[in-house]
C-alpha cells in the first residue's frame, strides 16, 4: 500500500468514526518515526457500549474497502481497543483511558493530519 493510499484510508477510519458521533478524532502521521504503521487513528467514545460499536463500525468501513483487521488489543469494558489494519492503527479510548495513555502526547513530535468533525 502506499502512502497516499494509507492517508486517504486513515481519512475515511477518522469519517466513519465522525459518523457514527464519536469525539476527539485526531489521525498522526507516524511513518517516519515508525516501521510499523503509517497512522494512528484516535477517537474518543462517550461510553463502553459506544466504544464497542465503534470498533465494529470500522471494522465494517474497512471491510468494505478490503482491508482486514489483522489483530486488536483491549475490550471495550477495558475503556480502550486498539485495532491493527496494517499501516493504519485504530485507537478507540473511553475519556479516562486516553488521559491515561496520552498517544497525542508520546507521538508529539509527529504531524498530525487535518480533520474537522462533523464534515
Amino acid at each position: 500500500m502506499t502512502k497516499d493510499e494509507s492517508k486517504k484510508l486513515a481519512m475515511l477510519g477518522a469519517q466513519i468514526l465522525d459518523s457514527k458521533k464519536a469525539h476527539d478524532i485526531v489521525i498522526i502521521d507516524i511513518s517516519q518515526k515508525a516501521s510499523f504503521a503509517d497512522y494512528f487513528v484516535i477517537a474518543g467514545a462517550s461510553n463502553e457500549r459506544q466504544l464497542g460499536a465503534l470498533a465494529d463500525d470500522v471494522d465494517e468501513g474497512y471491510a468494505k474497502e478490503n482491508l482486514l483487521c489483522k489483530g486488536v488489543e483491549g475490550r471495550k469494558e477495558s475503556g480502550w481497543i486498539l485495532m491493527d489494519f496494517g499501516d493504519i492503527i485504530v485507537n478507540i479510548f473511553s475519556d479516562e483511558m486516553r488521559q491515561r495513555y496520552n498517544i497525542e502526547k508520546v507521538w508529539g513530535d509527529c504531524e498530525t493530519i487535518e480533520f474537522q468533525e462533523g464534515n
